[in-house]
């Protein structure tokens, strides 16, 4: 299977998640559509798509050119019946492929928080037989609406919408599961600089302390959550081909 990765940001990477995908048989083909590796002409020769994280704002056209083409050709890909799977600023932009409202959140959110798998997504193919409250690590200042005709599929004390799917095939996640515990220290240790400038000095060193300890306590919990997803996607991207190739 041939996938298609987006990478909005060169510090959010597919890191662990490419990992898993390419054991499972994956030739993941990443574009860099800000950095001057654009996006392919259309969804031909792949067979699903990724996207990932960045510090952008999902409707910031006006900086961001290149958002409205991803959003374009991911929607090519969900008419075709082509799994996808956004990740933070990825999930946002998945939610504003079809039709929903991305905005700056009242909340900032950073660190491994709790977050909780609905009754709809205990059913759900990815999240099944999971525990039903996760540990995984956000960093994002936006948020996004549910999808008409979306499923909530994860939530949390400060954010609603945590994970959606919409139709069968598109996921969108507003957290980083897909991060080896080497990209999360550096996230957490090299970054220190912008947590500060958002939160003050006293409360962003607070911020670092807690989010230190709690990956230290949720790393590894995480990490499995990315595994076990990671499969089923790989599962259902395999599955959908099989059923266009029939």
């Amino acid at each position: 299977m041939r996938l298609l990765v987006i990478e909005n940001d060169p510090t959010s990477h597919v890191s662990l998640l490419g990992e898993h995908l390419a054991a499972a048989g994956a030739d993941l083909v990443t574009v860099k559509p800000h950095h001057g590796i654009d996006l392919p002409a259309s969804h031909d020769g792949f067979d699903g798509a990724i996207v990932l994280g960045g510090p952008q704002h999902a409707h910031n056209d006006a900086e961001y050119p290149a958002f409205a083409p991803i959003c374009n050709l991911l929607g090519d890909f969900h008419e075709e019946g082509k799994p996808l799977l956004g990740l933070c600023l990825g999930g946002q932009l998945l939610a504003r492929t079809f039709g929903a409202r991305v905005r700056v959140h009242d909340v900032f959110e950073y660190g491994f928080l709790p977050i909780d798998i609905t009754p709809e997504g205990i059913n759900d193919p990815l999240l099944s037989d999971l525990n039903p409250r996760q540990h995984i690590m956000q960093w994002h200042e936006d948020t996004f609406a549910l999808p008409a005709g979306a499923t909530r599929l994860m939530t949390g004390a400060t954010t609603a919408n945590q994970a959606f799917r919409y139709g069968d095939t598109a996921y969108g996640f507003q957290c980083h599961f897909e991060i080896t515990p080497a990209h999360a220290t550096m996230w957490i240790e090299s970054f220190n600089h912008v947590i500060i400038n958002k939160l003050g000095e006293v409360e962003g060193r607070k911020a670092i302390e807690r989010a230190r300890a709690e990956f230290k306590q949720h790393i590894t919990a995480a990490n499995e959550f990315c595994r076990v997803v990671a499969d089923r996607w790989a599962g259902l991207v395999k599955e959908r081909r099989q059923a266009r190739a029939a």
